[in-house]
């Protein structure tokens, strides 16, 4: 029996320690962005920067979105589901919010002049 419980601690221990470390991996390389993009339909409309505070209608005002303490997050929309106003404030680069019925979405961009994407 006191064999079972030292491997149930050593698997425990082992799988903690995965968990750190792919914690660690994915979110350690987090840098927080400049400021936002607006698309609908897949095309780029706005920008905004997130060192600005703002309140803005996008998409002919369907959505608004809210700008303040460096942070982004949508505070309105015309849809039925409404996910992306409970989708919460965003920040880092490489985060968005997304309204699927309205063809919207707002992504964080970088700020340290650094390449996001590599296509």
């Amino acid at each position: 029996m006191r064999l079972s419980l030292k491997r149930n601690l050593i698997v425990l221990v082992a799988l903690a320690a995965v968990i750190a470390l792919l914690f660690v991996l994915f979110n350690g390389n987090r840098t927080e962005g400049a400021g936002v993009s607006v698309c609908v339909n897949g095309v780029e409309v706005a920008r905004y920067a997130l060192s600005a505070d703002g309140t803005y209608d996008l998409n002919g005002g369907t959505n608004r979105l809210l700008v303040q303490d460096g942070q982004a997050s949508m505070i309105w929309a015309d849809c039925l589901d409404g996910i992306c106003v409970r989708q919460g404030k965003i920040r880092y680069t490489g985060q968005c919010i997304t309204c699927l019925p309205n063809r919207l979405t707002v992504t964080v961009y970088g700020g340290d002049g650094d390449v996001d994407l590599v296509i």
